[in-house]
Parts: structure tokens; sequence; C-alpha cells
């Protein structure tokens, strides 16, 4: 599987403006339902449960807001840079710039968790959060992230 067909340039964008957590995940749902045809407040609601249980933000600027969605039959996600860092109650308490959003069907947990795999493995390649940060259009930002990855 390529991971860009789960998270796809059309679905990446700079520059969200927002300032808390929440509003994030408002904003994230309603970019997700146009983008990929549900209902935006179907996706909030999978998204907030999910932050209850414990925040997505992992660190070094890092969020992955994930949830399962009734009636999805593949992996699909989002690549986001906020305009300015914000407080995702990370584990280091490092405000968070990149969101990487995924949703899934109930079936798909093992497929989403290998997505989750890939994603941590590119992060963690010399140079690539750094040029990420530094992207100033959206296709430098999915470039500089997608390169040659698959999981």
């Amino acid at each position: 599987m390529n991971l860009s067909n789960i998270i796809r340039p059309e679905h990446t964008l700079i520059g969200l403006s927002v300032t808390t957590k929440w509003r994030a995940l408002q904003a994230i749902s309603e970019k997700a339902g146009k983008a990929f045809g549900i209902d935006s407040q179907t996706v909030l609601k999978a998204l907030e449960s999910r932050e209850k249980l414990g925040s997505t933000g992992i660190g070094n600027g890092i969020a992955v807001p994930h949830a399962a969605i009734d009636g999805m039959t593949s992996p699909r996600g989002m690549l986001i840079r906020f305009a300015q860092p914000l407080d995702f109650d990370a584990i280091d308490d490092i405000p968070t710039d990149i969101a990487f959003v995924l949703l899934f069907g109930e079936n798909n947990r093992g497929e989403y968790l290998n997505v989750l795999a890939a994603i941590a493995r590119r992060l963690q390649s010399e140079g690539v959060l750094a040029a990420m940060r530094k992207a100033r259009s959206v296709d430098e930002f999915y470039s500089d992230f997608i390169a040659d990855l698959r999981v």
C-alpha cells in the first residue's frame, strides 16, 4: 500500500488558523467532511470522543487526531500545518504545528496501525520535520513528507 493513496496532495493544507485544540478539531472535521464526502458532525464527534480518551498530541509539535467512522471502507488522511502552534495537550508540552488526520472504518484498524507506523518512521528520518516546517507551499510541504514513503 502506498501512503500517498491515503494522504493525497489535495487533502494537504498549510496555514490553518485556529487557537485551540477543540477549534482545530472543528476545522479539521469540516475540511474532512468536504474532502471525503462524509458528515462533518460525525467526524467531529468521533475525533472529540477519541481525544477525550487521551491527547493525540504525540510530541515534537506533532498531533495525530484519528477516529473510526462508520461506513468508511478504507483509511483516509489529511496533512495540516497550523498558522501558529497551539496547545494540543501533547505528552511533551511542545505546542503542535503539524497534524496528521486519519479516519478509518472499524474494519480497517490493522491497516490504520500500519499507516501510523509509517508516519512515525518517516518523521524519524533526518531533516523531514525541519523541511516540512520550512515549506513555503502546500506542494513543497506534501513532497517533503511523502517522498518515497511506502507502507
